[in-house]
């Protein structure tokens, strides 16, 4: 079938000359073709995502048309003013896919609000809330390597889809042929007819205006002199960020030059993900260069923020997703209670995987801590229910272990514009009262214990990857492991028995040890990987550490 697939291909006016290429090189090379035509990117709550390229496994105009149309016969369906809100960021080839889906909506007479240049994920959200969508399409694969692509599609409440409709759209996606199947018609049509718009200076003033309300410490940054070093990571941060920060006082910033302007091609980070060492490193050496407080690295898409600070020796050192979430969560209580903003019944939500300092921090302001599923829609799906009942305010902080923050409800998804903010100002303020983010990280350490939370991934590549993965979570369930390391297993918390952990199911394993450690496992949403997320806790870096190590070595061997 995937030979017959790949004639079809061949055949077809494919619009892209970069695919008519592709197909013409690996005319005769079965196993090239049987990897490009052999299966079809599977549409989910995560939406699509992929290597660029030709064929029904790979990330092309195509492909993004029949993934449109599916979800046009779903908005179709929906009532509403039947409209869709597009966003896309600085990967190959996302403005081409990008007019591409808005083309297919407008052919499908559905009303399409799209950006006029890159935005990122906050900002689709945002409008999608704001146009009152149906839905919402961000074209991006994050943090990816420079190959990848994407599709993420949000529901009307700027939140990523759900399981239901996701499902529907993949039902319809499934009923429409790639080649044929698809109404379109040219985006400069749509344009003419005026059901392409393109977003105005008034949802994107509003987007920063309802950023900058959520300042804990207004006007503490318009004299706190911070020096900034700011890398967009060739994404879309530059633009939305800067607006930001200067709109709210800070101006000694400077740009890492190489990663200052879009560029798909990542020249300079490879992996341009601010977890990593290695794309922050122009950012650190131009830190050192400058003297600056502060390093801030916002991924592709703006949803996610890394950071280094600098010490009290000079030097500077990266912050995980765990420490900032908890320094943030600390931050925004205690200046909320000081400057009695703190609204009654406090609500902050985390992942399951996140750290559990997080819970102390929140039990000792008296906020009400929800762990969730991993995926920041989960995050978004407490705020819904609070705002269902007319409760929104309460929620005052959500964050993701990895790099994905939000302090209010103005979006649905984690947003890399205000971490930032709130990031530097918080650094304005420790350093007003002769601290720092570092001296504050380590009193909160004292207080509650030197927690270390570190992830290690297994990659899985390859069309056989997926099964592997399933034998290996397969095997945790039917040999449960006694111990690890030989520290025992107190208990186990297996997120497919919803019955038991009163969330949605979701293939996630969580053993507690008797030592107070413990190890979450589960499969990543977006890549051919699984994820060990380790939690232990010492009286210093070095015993905590000791134990991660131990407890890594034990599992290794179970990774194959």
């Amino acid at each position: 079938m995937y030979q017959e697939e790949y004639q079809r291909w061949l055949t077809a006016d494919l619009e892209d000359l970069d695919l008519r290429r592709e197909l013409l090189s690996i005319q005769g090379k079965d196993e090239e073709i049987k990897d490009r035509f052999a299966v079809s990117l599977k549409f989910g709550t995560a939406g699509l995502r992929g290597v660029i390229g030709a064929g029904t496994n790979r990330m092309n105009i195509k492909l993004v048309g029949q993934a449109t149309q599916g979800l046009a016969n779903w908005v179709k369906t929906q009532g509403g003013n039947q409209s869709v809100a597009i966003s896309y960021d600085s990967r190959i080839k996302s403005d081409v896919f990008a007019r591409r889906a808005a083309a297919v909506l407008a052919a499908n007479g559905i009303n399409v609000f799209i950006y006029d240049s890159l935005m990122p994920v906050p900002a689709l959200s945002f409008a999608t809330r704001y146009y009152g969508c149906n839905a919402g399409i961000m074209i991006t694969a994050s943090h990816n390597p420079a190959k990848y692509n994407g599709y993420k599609a949000y529901g009307p409440d700027g939140c990523q889809m759900t399981d239901d409709a996701a499902a529907i759209v993949y039902e319809e996606i499934q009923k429409t042929d790639i080649l044929t199947g698809v109404s379109c018609d040219s985006f400069a049509a749509g344009v003419a007819s005026g059901k392409i718009q393109f977003i105005g200076d008034d949802c994107k003033k509003a987007f920063y205006q309802a950023i900058e309300e959520r300042q804990v410490r207004p006007g503490l940054c318009k004299s706190a002199s911070l020096k900034l070093v700011y890398s967009p990571l060739n994404g879309t941060g530059l633009v939305p960020v800067t607006q930001v920060l200067s709109d709210i006082g800070i101006e000694d910033i400077t740009l890492v030059p190489e990663q200052q302007y879009p560029n798909g091609y990542f020249t300079t980070a490879p992996y341009p993900n601010p977890e990593i060492r290695q794309a922050l490193s122009y950012g650190l050496d131009l830190a050192e260069k400058e003297g600056a407080d502060l390093m801030l690295a916002t991924d592709p898409d703006a949803d996610r923020v890394g950071i280094a600070m600098r010490c009290p020796d000079g030097s500077y050192e990266l912050v995980s997703g765990n420490e900032m979430g908890a320094l943030l969560l600390d931050y925004i209580c205690a200046g909320r209670i000081e400057k009695g903003t703190m609204p009654k019944d406090p609500v902050a939500v985390k992942s399951i995987v996140s750290t559990p300092l997080a819970d102390a921090i929140a039990s000792h302001y008296g906020v009400e801590m929800r762990s969730v599923l991993t995926g920041f829609k989960w995050i978004g799906d407490q705020i819904a229910g609070l705002e269902a009942k007319g409760e929104v305010d309460r929620f005052i902080f959500g964050f993701e272990e990895s790099y994905g923050y939000l302090a209010g409800p103005y979006v649905r998804d984690k947003d890399a514009v205000i971490a930032s903010m709130l990031i530097c100002e918080m650094a304005a303020y420790y350093r007003s009262i002769g601290s720092s983010i570092k001296e504050r990280l380590e009193e909160i350490y004292r207080s509650y214990g030197r927690y270390l939370n570190q992830v290690d991934s297994y990659e899985f590549p390859g069309l056989s990857g997926m099964d592997t993965m399933a034998r290996i979570m397969d095997s945790f369930r039917s040999a449960p492991p006694r111990d690890f390391a030989g520290i025992a297993v107190t208990a186990v918390h297996d997120y497919e028995k919803s019955e038991e952990t009163g969330l949605p199911k979701s293939n996630v394993l969580i053993y507690e040890l008797e030592d107070g450690s413990s190890l979450v496992i589960r499969p990543s949403g977006t890549e051919p990987k699984i994820k060990n997320y380790f939690t232990t806790r010492g009286k210093d870096l070095a015993e905590a550490q000791a134990k991660k190590d131990l407890l890594a070595s034990a599992i290794r061997p179970l990774m194959k």
